[in-house]
């Protein structure tokens, strides 16, 4: 199986993103299957997972409809307030949705701590007994209460988006340590994604190589997947570019039958897509 493991639909006009106003010129705008679905079909891949992009219910309940009308979205991560006292029956009654297979806090736009309050470590062991994946989308100032909670919750089934977005250019040895700690849980994954700059500066692809390489060697190569991070690539970098630059970066070249899972089959089995 090849799937694109992490992208974005969105129509602005829907108003609950937040952060997609009229200033992003190159965001404000609709980005739907039809656009990605022929660039899916050049690099073979036999669809994605469409993560959410605002923190809503509503939201998620779009992507899911979308996901009605297009069988190239094989899965939804979408929202679910962690910290509600109702969220196992909200949880329960959106998994009535064969497509709904993960969720994701926006925890970027959230306190450093916020992973470590009780409501949401509460939330978060409902995740962890029912075996339900969540992305945690990691920055390097939230690493430290991301190793905290999966000292808390050690059978949390979740993958790291983007790398945790490392500070590019600068000493890597705070986040490799961070990164070792979260991979040696078993039953936490890393998506190779959202590597290229959210503004108009380009940056040379083996900038990425040593972070990179880092991820591979301490995930291995059954707990990695490729995401284009599409549309927000966009803003430096096409969808050639970014998959052909990871492939690039593989360690005996894009067909190392080793890396075979990074192109789909690994998310496919973390997300249970049909």
């Amino acid at each position: 199986m090849r799937v694109d493991a992490h992208q974005h639909y969105w129509e602005p006009q829907r108003g609950d993103y937040g952060w997609l106003t009229p200033g992003l010129d190159a965001m404000y705008r609709d980005f739907l299957p039809d656009q990605l679905e022929p660039l899916l079909g050049k690099y073979r891949m036999d669809g994605s997972v469409a993560v959410q992009a605002a923190p809503t219910v509503e939201e998620t309940k779009y992507l899911l409809a979308l996901s009605d009308t297009y069988p190239s979205i094989l899965g939804v991560v979408g929202w679910l307030d962690l910290e509600s006292p109702g969220f196992a029956e909200a949880l329960t009654l959106q998994r009535e949705h064969p497509k709904f297979v993960g969720i994701r806090p926006m925890i970027q736009d959230l306190p450093d701590d916020w992973l470590l309050g009780e409501s949401v470590a509460g939330s978060m062991r409902i995740l962890e007994r029912q075996r339900f994946p969540v992305d945690l989308q990691l920055r390097p100032r939230l690493l430290d209460s991301a190793v905290k909670l999966m000292e808390r919750v050690p059978e949390l089934t979740a993958v790291i988006d983007h790398l945790a977005k490392p500070d590019w250019g600068q000493s890597p040895v705070r986040w490799q340590e961070a990164i070792r700690r979260l991979a040696e849980y078993p039953n936490v994954m890393c998506k190779l994604s959202g590597m290229v700059p959210e503004s108009r500066d380009r940056r040379d692809a083996r900038m990425w190589k040593p972070y990179v390489s880092y991820i591979l060697d301490v995930f291995g190569p059954g707990r990695v997947m490729y995401g284009s991070d599409w549309p927000v690539c966009l803003w430096s970098a096409d969808y050639d570019r970014v998959y052909e630059s990871l492939a690039g970066l593989l360690p005996a070249g894009p067909e190392d039958s080793r890396w075979t899972g990074l192109w789909g089959d690994n998310a496919a089995r973390f997300y249970g897509l049909r």
